[in-house]
């Protein structure tokens, strides 16, 4: 007979992933990738209704930094179906922005069968914080990083008249605003491999200065500046973020290392 004072808490995590077979994992995961498909797809038709509206504040920034410099503020195109791309391609990032809420869950109900009990609280503050500071990094980048970046190139190129496509500006715009979205989850990031007891908030710590210098590294590569102070600012938020990390890391490690000595 199985023994009755075994718990989810008293089993380790590789035997609560064993109590599922592999075909039962294999059918798991598709039905997930189902609903975030269907939830992509769903997200996509709603944005496209609105794919002039979304456009147009994504041009914001560069309108903004050409009326600055006195340039004109029309940008080009030099094929018929680039706009109708470009509509396609808005919508269908901003329906998986709008679709993450319910990625984000699906993600979450794949991977809690490998949780224990008292780590399955955190489904709330992991669906929190992850839109939240993904908006924050798309934010910072939309208000602050962007603007910045495309004055900076403007008045490099302040000899030459500009014209600007709309194919290659979405790719920037997106490039940077979506980096940063994903930059911004570092302590989402380091809170998981914590909590899984990968790292710990003590080694972070001790190999902080090759963090930093990581930090610097992608920031020289997200940046479409090669200045210096550019730089700079897209690293200050990623420092601040790696700080966060550490916090957050220190919330979880110490528990999930004493109930994993203790399985």
């Amino acid at each position: 007979m199985p023994d009755a004072t075994v718990t989810p808490e008293t089993l380790s995590r590789e035997e609560l992933l064993r109590q599922m077979s592999f075909l039962e994992h294999l059918e798991e995961l598709r039905k997930r990738l189902i609903y975030s498909v269907l939830s992509v797809v769903v997200g996509f038709g709603v944005c496209y209704t609105i794919h002039e509206k979304l456009y147009a504040l994504m041009q914001r920034p560069i309108t903004e930094a050409l009326r600055n410099h006195h340039l004109s503020t029309n940008l080009v195109y030099l094929n018929p179906t680039d706009p109708f791309n470009l509509y396609i391609r808005i919508a269908f990032y901003a329906g998986i922005f709008f679709a993450c809420p319910v990625i984000l869950y699906q993600v979450w109900l794949f991977i809690s069968p490998g949780l224990y009990r008292h780590e399955k609280r955190y489904v709330v503050p992991f669906m929190i914080s992850t839109v939240g500071l993904f908006l924050a990094g798309g934010y910072f980048g939309y208000r602050f990083a962007f603007p910045r970046a495309l004055d900076f190139l403007l008045d490099m190129g302040k000899q030459f008249t500009p014209m600007i496509t709309i194919g290659e500006y979405t790719q920037l715009f997106l490039t940077i605003i979506l980096g940063l979205g994903a930059v911004f989850e570092m302590p989402i990031l380091f809170f998981f491999l914590a909590l899984m007891g990968i790292v710990s908030p003590q080694w972070m710590i001790k190999n902080s200065r090759y963090s930093i210098l990581v930090i610097f590294v992608i920031a020289a590569i997200i940046t479409p500046t090669p200045d210096v102070w550019n730089m700079c600012i897209f690293a200050s938020p990623m420092l601040v973020l790696y700080a966060i990390s550490i916090g957050a890391a220190w919330l979880v490690y110490p528990r999930e290392k004493k109930i994993g000595d203790e399985a």
